[in-house]
């Protein structure tokens, strides 16, 4: 699977996408409009290896809502993420049965390499 799934109102996403330099074989799916499934979600789970792996306490919500002085489990993130699209960590890149989460550099280089390397044998 080649799927990305971003915002095409964030400005880092867009240029995290652009840096990738994606294949038009890549699906690029805008969580705002089309909003996550649970099955998705269960898919991105089993990549991450949990939903807080997909979770982004950075997201005005998770402030707004005071959850990072609440215990939150497995349910609750899974829960958050279906609720609203900003709490998944952006972008979500999967490529065949990788996945790379997130907006850091060390992400994105990791995605970078992964994704030319194979698609360039």
């Amino acid at each position: 699977m080649k799927k990305v799934y971003y915002l095409k109102t964030c400005s880092t996403c867009v240029r995290i996408l652009k840096e990738l330099n994606l294949s038009s074989d890549f699906i690029l799916q805008d969580i705002k409009t089309e909003e996550i499934t649970v099955k998705q979600l269960e898919e991105l789970k089993q990549l991450a290896g949990s939903y807080e792996a997909l979770f982004s306490k950075k997201a005005k919500l998770y402030k707004e809502m005071d959850l990072k002085n609440q215990s939150l489990g497995e349910r609750d993130f899974k829960h958050y993420i279906l609720h609203h699209y900003t709490f998944l960590s952006r972008p979500v890149v999967v490529f065949n049965n990788e996945i790379f989460i997130g907006n850091s550099k060390l992400v994105v280089e990791t995605a970078k390499k992964a994704i030319h390397n194979i698609e360039s044998k």
